[in-house]
């Protein structure tokens, strides 16, 4: 571990540490694994030819940039700030997670694996691996636990049809946890031929940083996007965090602009009252480690990684990226709680004024924007991830309500 000071400079150092948080906590065999993978990703990124094929997808296969749109009937119901959308939801597969995922699977090629291994939580990440992996030509192998296989259908169907083996995983609470732990094992029997792409800024270096630098981008874009059209920046920008690849993703690009209010939203559940109710790692958790990483981790009376719940499957993990667990404490970045009433309201909400169902993931960062907004003046302009679409979502919504 590391004391480095709080600083919003270049992190993290060169062991993998945001301050006290990160590193790699991993067998010994699998130290010079991950060793080559940082050797090759710190290669293939200094690569014209990589950074040429990469931006290339992006614009000709993603669809990026990314609009922002103002939601300006739902701002004016609400009768407070404004309310602006990164639709990263009109990504192809549907939300942010092809960003990173077409640079691991890229990384992956540049490496000769011979397979790449995944976990997956709502499915949107391997849905966006899937498809990633059948671009450039590697089998794909997507581990996810059977309550969100059958929350998350259509996704599954599409990791399916992409040509992707699925994995179910029945254990424990049969979720997203689980789905990493089962993930990681298949890895470790072979890591000289096998890739594992981790989907969020979470794991052992250098996988927090690698995925937070593919995610940039969207913070990239829209700093550039809300300054042409306000001539400004936004008083507020705020995701969704569960893993935290999507609020990291627009967050780093305005760390340093002091103007900027930066709200991590997370999944409060049913109860932040109630150990295995809710997933807010960040306002409920204590530092520890999980899963070759120490951040804030959410634990049981015995100190174990506790069940967690969330109504969107994608943030239920009691565990969080690295450089989020930094963030908190230096206090640059504020962490907000949604319900799951207050999400599934939300996601109704959108869907009604103005026409956009969101991933329930997204939803809390949105439920927070209608809770917050009517509180702010109207030129204060809030500026939100919408980091998924709802279509994956829509059956469980509709059964939920009896739709």
């Amino acid at each position: 571990m590391t004391n480095a000071p709080i600083t919003l400079g270049p992190m993290p150092d060169a062991n993998g540490y945001f301050g006290e948080y990160g590193g790699s906590f991993i067998p010994p065999n699998l130290s010079a694994a991950m060793a080559d993978i940082s050797k090759a990703y710190d290669e293939i990124t200094k690569r014209e030819d990589f950074q040429a094929e990469l931006h290339s997808l992006f614009a000709n296969y993603v669809g990026r940039p990314s609009p922002i749109f103002h939601a300006k009937r739902l701002s004016d119901k609400l009768g407070g700030a404004q309310i602006h959308l990164k639709r990263e939801d009109l990504n192809h597969t549907g939300a942010h997670k092809i960003n990173h995922c077409l640079g691991e699977a890229l990384l992956a090629k540049f490496m000769n694996k011979k397979k790449v291994i995944a976990e997956t939580g709502a499915g949107q990440h391997g849905v966006a691996l899937a498809t990633a992996c059948a671009l450039v030509g590697i089998p794909c192998e997507i581990h996810m636990g059977q309550v969100d296989i059958e929350k998350e259908h259509p996704n599954t169907t599409k990791i399916r049809i992409l040509g992707a083996t699925l994995v179910p995983v029945t254990r424990g609470q049969a979720t997203l946890k689980e789905a990493v732990d089962n993930a990681f094992e298949e890895y470790l029997k072979n890591p000289e031929d096998y890739f594992y792409a981790i989907g969020s800024i979470v794991g052992p270096d250098p996988f927090p940083r690698m995925v937070r630098d593919f995610q940039s981008i969207v913070g990239k874009e829209a700093r550039e996007q809300f300054q042409d059209t306000h001539g400004k920046l936004p008083d507020i920008v705020a995701a969704c965090v569960g893993g935290g690849s999507n609020a990291i993703g627009l967050f780093t690009a305005f760390l340093n602009d002091a103007s900027v209010k930066i709200v991590g939203v997370e999944p409060a559940g049913k109860s932040l009252d109630v150990v295995g109710q809710h997933a807010a790692t960040l306002t409920k958790g204590k530092p520890g480690v999980i899963h070759g990483m120490r951040c804030y981790v959410l634990e049981d009376s015995e100190g174990v990684p506790s069940a967690v719940h969330s109504i969107a499957s994608g943030l239920d993990y009691p565990g969080i990226g690295p450089q989020h667990s930094y963030l908190k404490d230096a206090g640059r970045v504020t962490y907000e709680t949604a319900s799951d009433k207050e999400t599934l309201d939300a996601f109704m909400e959108l869907s009604h004024v103005e026409g956009i169902i969101p991933a329930l993931e997204s939803a809390h960062a949105v439920a927070w924007a209608i809770r917050t907004a009517p509180t702010l003046p109207k030129d204060t302009h809030i500026l939100i991830n919408l980091s998924g679409r709802g279509d994956k979502d829509a059956d469980y919504v509709a059964k939920l309500l009896n739709i």
